[in-house]
């Protein structure tokens, strides 16, 4: 075990600190705070801030030549009303760590009290905390940065837990890690009448209804594309609440999601004709936007290596997902970019889903994902541990 027990009761006193003050994506001012007041105290050999937004960069150089390692971790929490009655609770009333990444920032805080004052390795870490990711904004904002372009990563890493899998096991994907998704923002606009005289309006009802309809009927037919595709409706609102007129005005959000990215591109391109077709139809003006676009996470057969390697030195349980997962992460724009993996940490079997009011960060994986990234700094740059 590389992290002592009373440096992992201190790391446990630290997620919980940072789980009662969540901080929603591009507000996360006073977490990034804190990341600064406890990492300041292991001498970095530099401090980059406001990466991105509040993003952080902790620099340790080595005293030999060598690569240049990135982890990453993740800043913001989501817009949930905590369910939980611990006295570690969430502070600020409809924000909250429902994702684990007040966990996934102990994680890479307990690397960073790891590395030695000597710096006797080789090369360069990077320790990085971004903002936003749960908009799909961080990772896109960060990697543009000035700040950040110069930093040149050849291998960045990161996790995330999840649960519904034994705790502690190690998640494997030797491709594709996570799906690509955005946020598809239908809008139809008509004309009001009074609702005595419907047939002196243009209303979106039909047309919203079928295209509902329409978008589910083609995203099942398999022939269409060559791996998994989903559209999810989350919302749709018709007029106003007004029994004396028809509605004008309708809109309807769906969350399109691909295992690959040239399914994602025929996925949405169908979806707009569906639009414009039902539109035209009932002679209704449309518009379409698109937010929290996230691209598949595909990792590097190479850094997947250096985790299953990482896996075997600690003697954790490997699991090979058979297929990437069906949410999505920013970090996609990492490993687009750079060469770089990512890998799952089984949050337990029972535990909450992610997202859920009531989920909390197992404490017990910090001390595994503070031993994988140790192993594979080791295995690139040869660090020796305090």
């Amino acid at each position: 075990m590389n992290i002592k027990i009373s440096d992992t009761q201190k790391l446990i006193s630290f997620r919980k600190h940072l789980h009662s003050i969540p901080e929603l994506s591009g507000n996360e001012l006073n977490t990034s705070k804190e990341i600064v007041k406890l990492i300041s105290k292991f001498s970095p050999n530099e401090i980059i801030t406001n990466i991105g937004g509040y993003g952080l960069a902790f620099i340790f150089n080595g005293k030999l030549p060598g690569e240049t390692i990135m982890l990453r971790s993740e800043l913001d929490a989501l817009p949930i009303d905590e369910t939980n009655d611990f006295d570690y609770k969430s502070a600020n009333k409809n924000v909250s760590h429902k994702c684990g990444h007040d966990g996934h920032m102990t994680i890479i805080a307990g690397v960073a009290s790891l590395i030695p004052t000597n710096r006797s390795f080789s090369g360069k870490i990077i320790l990085l905390f971004q903002p936003a990711e749960e908009t799909g904004e961080g990772a896109f904002n960060v990697i543009n940065d000035k700040k950040f372009i110069n930093l040149k990563p050849d291998y960045v890493f990161a996790l995330h837990n999840i649960p519904g899998f034994p705790l502690g096991s190690i998640l494997i994907n030797n491709n594709i890690f996570s799906s690509s998704s955005k946020g598809m923002i239908i809008n139809l606009k008509g004309k009001t009448s009074h609702a005595a005289f419907p047939e002196r309006g243009i209303s979106p009802a039909f047309a919203l209804a079928s295209i509902i309809s329409e978008l589910k009927k083609f995203s099942k037919n398999k022939l269409l594309f060559s791996n998994f595709v989903l559209i999810t409706i989350v919302h749709a609102n018709l007029g106003k609440e007004a029994f004396g007129t028809t509605p004008g005005n309708a809109q309807i959000m769906a969350t399109l999601r691909s295992f690959q990215e040239n399914d994602m591109k025929k996925l949405s391109q169908e979806a707009e004709k569906i639009v414009k077709n039902t539109a035209q139809k009932y002679s209704l003006d449309y518009e379409i936007s698109y937010t929290d676009i996230f691209l598949a996470t595909y990792n590097n057969k190479n850094c997947v290596e250096i985790i299953k390697k990482a896996v075997t030195q600690n003697s954790y349980q490997a699991i090979n997902t058979k297929e990437p997962f069906r949410w999505s992460e920013d970090f996609s724009y990492f490993t687009k970019n750079y060469k770089g993996a990512m890998f799952g940490l089984g949050a337990g079997e029972n535990n909450p889903d992610l997202h859920n009011q009531n989920y909390d960060f197992p404490d017990e994986l910090i001390e595994y994902g503070v031993n994988m990234f140790m192993s594979i700094l080791k295995n690139i740059s040869n660090i020796e541990t305090k």
